[in-house]
């Protein structure tokens, strides 16, 4: 067996950025498409492809915090819950919105399906800081939310598995604490 020291390195460090800490540059149209590649690299039982991606640029980011603030108002949130849920999205400039698209099957279930959206997220928060983007992947009410889903453009057996949020992030933030994973762990022989 031969083990990538730097891969797993990598993986023993990552961290991800909070959105809140990403500003300008954010990657361009050829910078994120080798990063959705990769991102679509995920077991996906049946080759069914259960996601798809919507690319939310500045502009739309705007619209989408809008939205999501409108929402908030038309849910009874009080102000300091409409900020704190429409906030992310005014400050973003680049957004890649992850939709669990699940398909019919017989054999693959739908559950399966959606884990498979989430590996995506994954995969697309670590290929972006592996290509020395900071990445972060958010979800909250917003994306459970049928009138943003709808707003998003999603047909009604999809779901945002995750918005991720893309650009330079202006600072490292701390290490914090990590799973005990002998706690976490059984061992059975």
């Amino acid at each position: 067996m031969q083990t990538d020291p730097a891969v797993m390195a990598f993986l023993l460090s990552r961290r991800s950025r909070p959105a809140k800490m990403l500003d300008p540059p954010v990657p361009t149209e050829p910078d994120l498409r080798p990063l959705i590649t990769a991102a679509a690299r995920v077991p996906d039982h049946g080759k069914l492809e259960p996601w798809r991606f919507i690319v939310l640029a500045r502009t739309a980011c705007v619209a989408l915090a809008d939205e999501v603030g409108a929402r908030a108002v038309a849910l009874g949130l009080d102000d300091a819950a409409q900020q704190k849920a429409s906030e992310p999205f005014a400050k973003a400039h680049l957004i890649v919105t992850v939709v669990a698209s699940p398909k019919p099957s017989e054999k693959i279930p739908a559950i399966e399906q959606t884990l498979s959206a989430g590996a995506v997220c994954l995969g697309l928060v670590n290929a972006a800081l592996a290509s020395g983007w900071g990445a972060n992947w958010l979800s909250g009410w917003p994306a459970h939310d049928r009138a943003v889903q709808e707003f998003l453009g999603l047909d009604a057996h999809e779901l945002v598995a995750g918005f991720i949020h893309l650009g330079t992030a202006r600072a490292t933030p701390p290490e914090r604490p990590r799973p005990d994973i002998t706690a976490l762990t059984e061992w059975r022989r």
